[in-house]
């Protein structure tokens, strides 16, 4: 993680160039805001789709991740599977995929992820994180169904330091395919979040995937929001390979799934109204893949623990 490096936002950018040459193709609606921003839509009022999905998702990772969907048969009811891969899994997930920006204003709220955070750094976040990006344009991606408003625009290039017309906004409500595929992407993200959290060394990550269903769109919004989650946390699978003791895998290991959290064993929806909609009241902890595998790399040693919940999957996702 070298400071004065630029590819985040450089990698997320030819991504979005990338969309914007096949806009048709992949059903997004490119457009310029008021000020100049680049808006893509690639599914709040465009169609959008599974392929808008996974391009959304590897522009939230700067470009330092593989994003692919494939069929695995195994997996019960939910053959279609996202599978995410990184290595440099801190860089692309924390640095840049976690939806860690609050970009609420007024009647607007939206979560802003991707590497123009790495850009703004004003989340205590990138206190643990010394990579700096020094990007003369920026991309931000937002889990909602309307263009970020004028003042939300201007927030995002004051804490980032660029024009308006050197941003590109990607958005798609939760409710769409696109929307779903990208929150789905993020198996490994919340891994390595929750990583942190448990005060493991970052240094100490070498290399990650995940896995985890695609669920089935729905137009209510908790429930959108309830299978997203869910598909995570009782039907996703990461794999960590780590530096260090395999003490510390096991460890890691141990702590990491979703089951150890207090609030594991309801859907995520009926856990969200249980909390009266206060995001922020749920353990923290719940929000990890349901089966990890740590990998020692040093020693050859590999810990799993945890395991996908098909009863609550079933419940959740249908």
């Amino acid at each position: 993680m070298k400071d004065g490096s630029a590819f985040l936002n450089d990698n997320a950018q030819r991504i979005v160039d990338g969309m914007i040459g096949d806009a048709e193709r992949l059903r997004v609606a490119v457009s310029r805001g008021p000020l100049g921003e680049c808006l893509i839509d690639a599914g709040a009022n465009a169609v959008g789709g599974v392929e808008a999905g996974l391009r959304m998702a590897e522009a939230a990772m700067g470009g330092l991740g593989g994003v692919s969907a494939f069929m695995d048969r195994g997996s019960e009811k939910w053959p279609f599977t996202i599978e995410v891969r990184s290595s440099q899994p801190v860089l692309a997930c924390l640095a840049s995929q976690y939806a860690g920006w609050n970009l609420s204003g007024q009647d607007y709220f939206a979560m802003g992820s991707g590497p123009a955070r790495a850009l703004a750094r004003v989340e205590p976040l990138f206190e643990a994180l010394s990579y700096r990006d020094t990007a003369s344009s920026a991309v931000l991606i937002l889990e909602t169904a309307q263009p970020p408003p004028r003042a939300i625009v201007e927030k995002v290039g004051k804490a980032t330091g660029l024009a308006p017309e050197k941003l590109t906004f990607l958005y798609a409500p939760t409710q769409s395919l696109a929307g779903g595929v990208q929150i789905v992407s993020r198996s490994l993200e919340v891994a390595l979040h929750k990583t942190n959290d448990l005060k493991f060394p970052l240094e100490n990550i070498v290399d990650g995937v995940g896995v985890a269903p695609i669920p089935a769109p729905h137009p209510d919004f908790l429930t959108a929001m309830g299978r997203t989650n869910d598909a995570i946390i009782y039907g996703g699978s990461v794999q960590l390979f780590v530096k260090g003791s395999a003490k510390a895998a096991r460890k890691l290991a141990e702590q990491l799934p979703s089951r150890a959290s207090r609030d594991y064993g309801q859907p995520f929806a009926e856990i969200f109204k249980r909390f009266k909609g206060d995001f922020y009241a749920i353990d923290p902890l719940l929000f990890s893949p349901a089966e990890v595998i740590v990998t020692a790399i040093e020693t050859g040693d590999t810990f799993r623990a945890g395991g996908r919940d098909l009863k609550m999957l079933e419940r959740s996702l249908g």
